[in-house]
């Protein structure tokens, strides 16, 4: 059974970095397309960064380009997200998810079939 086990995340001024880490565990053969989404206090969902499966094509949210950057260790089944710059608007729950669908990245949850447990990142200002 395929699992994903984050790390990283909690509290920091605002201007400081923070990297997340998300382990893929009972994975079967082949590579995984990965993606980060947030969800702030009381908001939807939302699409942060993702990477796909043979590490061609990554796409980020434009609140956070050019601070953030997704990447993947296919030989370690480890995906990380740096996240610098940090703004009080990044505070939210973040979840890595993974997918072995091909081509380009999905920004859409439901194209995710597997979910980290989700860890808090809070920003201060």
């Amino acid at each position: 059974q395929v699992q994903l086990v984050q790390s990283g995340g909690g509290l920091v001024q605002a201007g400081g970095s923070l990297r997340l880490s998300c382990a893929i565990t009972g994975r079967t053969a082949g590579n995984y397309a990965m993606a980060w989404f947030r969800q702030p206090r009381g908001k939807e969902r939302e699409f942060v960064a993702g990477v796909n499966r043979i590490n061609t094509d990554t796409k980020y949210a434009d609140s956070v380009k050019g601070r953030f950057t997704i990447s993947s260790d296919n030989t370690n089944d480890t995906g990380f997200l740096q996240m610098n710059s940090l703004k009080p608007e990044d505070t939210a729950v973040y979840y890595c998810a993974a997918n072995r669908l091909p081509g380009i990245v999905r920004t859409v949850s439901n194209d995710y079939d597997y979910w980290g447990q989700g860890t808090q990142v809070t920003v201060s200002s």
